[in-house]
């Protein structure tokens, strides 16, 4: 009897502590529910150091948040996955998360063990992202008209979504800009894109550079040029000052001959380096930060003004890679390797004034070999608005690098998982026992996108997802919600489509997840 009794205690704190994890992570997702779709709602968030922030992307409000429960952390972790993956679908990924959770609940009310639900939730898994991969058109990526429409739709749900028809073009030519082989190419690194933002103007003034913008304008205080054609530029990595010892140390000089003699060795000394920087037909130099001592001084910039040298301070180290890639030059750590051969070429440096603001920008065009990067100039009014412009710019762009992973697209509006719940109930009538009610609440579960989708645009979402079902029942496939117009329509004729990889990642990523919670039966606090 003993025996008995600790089993049942076994049991039923395993069934608490489920149950205490499967509420808290659907609290999380139905706390950022009402941010899916075109018609989703904006998150205003105050962090703890003041800041403002306005977003509707997932895994940027779920960063935000401090989540003390460990299932909830999970959660969170799971959007972060998602935009590691595919940059797109952060919502909809952890709404589809909170669905299948809802589903297990259910499920283990009926008494169905914890893990038969896992096995046959990883089994619908599969055969979802199997049916999902027969409903979708391959794309080819010199097809651009296709590119343009899944980023539309990416755009579509964002806050700035009035600048769709001007960030579009920018996502697709910036990613096919840094691909290698657009035929072969099975992935692309978004590093190669640099993103340069410059508070004044709108968002309509941003623009795709085919070359280099450094965030700040060159040094004129010594009077040297602004502006130079068939420029020679080298990246210099060591200081053009006078030298120091590697400890403090005072010198005190006593009269005013050894301090005239100090002064001009100095000069000798800065003059020299300079010169040698001109012999090697540099006209525009980079000097990249320093820690240990100045990187320049006024004498060494007025010696460069004197040779009609344009002179660009504080690069930062970790923007050394990137520009040596963009303009072919080599880093030069010391005057001794300041050769011609170290130099990147441009037709044009100068700088440039950004209007609606006070600032200038150095922009290179016409870099003679220009490696695979490409640079976004982005503007806009304020900080939230060019914050919230530079992350819907990168998940743009990652929907492009999603499209260069697996050339494939699917509609969207709800209508391929109103599909896949389809095929999945016709499935499951095929199958016997609990695998058969498990694979059921799966297909009910990718429900919950459309549904939500519907309610967030105001639609009767009962009525919306009947109609939707009877559409995809009668064969058409591209059949989903028409925010805009409120009604159920082709989706591949109004042109909303997706990447596959962002719906097959999406159901794979929160099916692996509610199995992780459901495995869970303790929860053991490390002190």
């Amino acid at each position: 009897m003993a025996l008995t009794g600790e089993t049942l205690q076994e049991r039923t704190k395993g069934k608490d502590v489920r149950t205490s994890n499967i509420v808290a992570a659907k609290a999380v997702a139905s706390a950022i529910r009402t941010s899916l779709g075109p018609r989703g709602m904006d998150k205003l968030m105050q962090l703890p150091d003041g800041e403002v922030l306005i977003t509707n992307d997932g895994a940027t409000i779920l960063s935000k948040l401090n989540v003390l429960h460990p299932a909830a952390k999970m959660l969170v972790q799971l959007s972060q996955s998602q935009d590691i993956e595919a940059g797109d679908g952060t919502t909809s990924v952890v709404v589809l998360a909170g669905a299948l959770l809802d589903a297990c609940t259910s499920l283990l009310e009926k008494g169905i063990h914890p893990m038969a639900i896992a096995s046959a939730f990883l089994q619908a898994s599969d055969k979802a992202i199997e049916v999902l991969t027969n409903i979708s058109k391959p794309v080819n990526l010199g097809d651009r008209d296709s590119l343009l429409y899944s980023v539309e739709t990416c755009l579509s749900s964002k806050v700035v979504a009035q600048n769709t028809d001007l960030l579009a073009p920018i996502a697709v030519d910036s990613v096919l800009g840094i691909v290698e082989d657009p035929l072969k190419s099975t992935n692309v690194d978004l590093r190669d894109i640099r993103l340069v933002q410059q508070m004044g103007g709108t968002v309509d003034d941003t623009e795709l550079v085919q070359g280099l913008v450094l965030h700040k304008g060159s040094k004129k205080t010594a009077g040297g040029p602004s502006q130079m054609k068939d420029a020679k530029i080298a990246l210099l990595q060591y200081c053009l000052s006078a030298p120091k010892t590697d400890m403090d140390n005072n010198v005190v000089v006593s009269d005013y001959a050894a301090m005239d003699r100090i002064l001009r060795e100095e000069r000798k000394y800065i003059l020299q380096q300079c010169k040698i920087i001109k012999k090697s037909g540099a006209n525009v130099v980079l000097i990249q930060k320093s820690i240990l001592r100045d990187a320049y001084n006024e004498l060494s910039l007025h010696f460069l003004a004197k040779m009609g040298i344009l002179v660009v301070t504080d690069i930062e180290r970790d923007d050394v890679p990137f520009i040596c890639r963009t303009l072919g030059c080599t880093p030069i750590a010391h005057p001794d390797q300041c050769k011609t051969d170290k130099l990147g070429q441009a037709e044009h440096v100068g700088d440039v004034v950004m209007e609606g603001g006070n600032t200038k920008v150095v922009k290179f065009t016409g870099v003679l070999n220009p490696g695979k990067t490409m640079t976004v100039l982005l503007r806009g009014s304020n900080d939230l608005v060019i914050a919230e412009a530079s992350r819907s710019l990168h998940d743009a762009q990652c929907v492009v690098r999603s499209l260069v992973k697996q050339k494939a697209l699917i509609a969207g509006g709800g209508a391929a998982e109103t599909e896949v719940a389809l095929q999945l109930q016709a499935y499951a009538q095929t199958l016997q026992g609990k695998d058969a009610h498990c694979i059921q609440a799966f297909a009910e579960s990718l429900e919950v996108l459309p549904y939500t989708l519907a309610e967030n645009a105001g639609m009767k979402p009962i009525e919306v997802v009947t109609e939707l079902r009877k559409q995809h029942a009668a064969g058409v496939k591209g059949a989903g919600i028409n925010v805009k117009k409120c009604c159920v329509d082709d989706m591949y004729s109004l042109h909303v489509v997706q990447p596959l990889l962002v719906s097959t990642s999406a159901i794979q990523l929160a099916t692996e997840t509610v199995c992780m919670i459901l495995k869970i039966d303790d929860l053991v606090v490390v002190a």
